[in-house]
């Protein structure tokens, strides 16, 4: 048997040793014990059985050895406080992608003031932000759209894990709601933003679905494609917020312009100081 220290201490030096980020480490040694990172920096002298200590060596090889990522090993990612299936058909939600889901919920109280809406997230993916939606604020009716059958897949988990009430289309953007005649309140989405000419990590290329990652050759193909036709499903009173690259401030304004040119509209920043977010408001 080891400690809680010696299975830390090994397996930082590991990961650090080989490039790898050492915070993934105390996250497969909470999954594999069970305990809430507290619970570790309080009982780092006690003892791990030793099939743990073998699960949790596997799991630190698989992660730092085979370009694993943790959330793939672990099964899962916490978002806004809840666990949502992940898998390598969907992208992992990030922390920026909770900054979007605050925003739209302060900006929803500025301007429905607590009201029943319709609310759609568009490219759901694994449904990190509609399901949060849903399960955060009872007065959102929420509808989302994944082009990807697998990745709608495991957001109808994560809705039925967290016994939120979603309603789901297959289909390209927003035209499985074209088709229907929906109209919504808010509009939501975090579509792949990043150009197909730029570099990216191998951790990320490797692992994650490119459908939800490259946004064509500037990175902004599916925001001119909502945008485009957001009248079509949006009613007159709305708020339309999207999760954009850092980089995308002056271009993301400009398509707001363009097709929204009677609208308010901003762009907030990220915990980082990055602009990361653009929130359109028509009231």
């Amino acid at each position: 048997m080891k400690t809680m220290r010696e299975l830390l201490n090994w397996g930082e030096k590991f990961a650090l040793e080989n490039g790898k980020e050492d915070s993934a480490v105390k996250l497969l040694l909470m999954h594999v014990t069970e305990k809430e990172s507290y619970e570790i920096l309080a009982d780092m002298n006690m003892s791990v059985s030793n099939d743990k200590v073998e699960e949790f060596e596997r799991y630190v090889k698989m992660y730092v050895e085979n370009n694993i990522p943790v959330q793939h090993i672990m099964g899962y990612e916490t978002f806004f406080g809840h666990k949502f299936i992940v898998n390598d058909d969907v992208l992992i939600p990030r922390f920026e992608t909770e900054e979007l889901v605050a925003n739209v919920l302060a900006t929803y109280d500025e301007v429905f003031d607590g009201a029943k809406v319709k609310v759609v997230d568009v490219g759901t993916g694994s449904g990190a932000i509609g399901v949060t939606l849903a399960v955060e604020e009872p007065n959102m009716e929420v509808t989302v759209t994944e082009l990807s059958e697998a990745a709608l897949e495991v957001a109808k988990q994560n809705a039925a894990q967290l016994d939120a009430d979603v309603t789901f289309y297959q289909g390209d953007m927003l035209q499985p709601l074209i088709d229907r005649g929906l109209k919504f309140d808010i509009l939501v989405s975090n579509p792949p933003y990043i150009p197909l000419t730029e570099e990216v990590d191998p951790f990320v290329k490797d692992n994650e679905p490119h459908l939800a990652l490259f946004g064509g050759e500037d990175g902004l193909k599916f925001y001119r494609q909502i945008l485009k036709d957001a009248h079509k499903v949006v009613n007159k009173k709305n708020i339309i917020a999207f999760e954009h690259a850092y980089n995308h401030k002056e271009a993301m304004a400009e398509l707001v312009r363009k097709y929204f040119p009677q609208s308010k509209f901003e762009t907030l920043k990220d915990l980082n100081g990055k602009d990361r977010m653009t929130i359109i408001i028509n009231n």
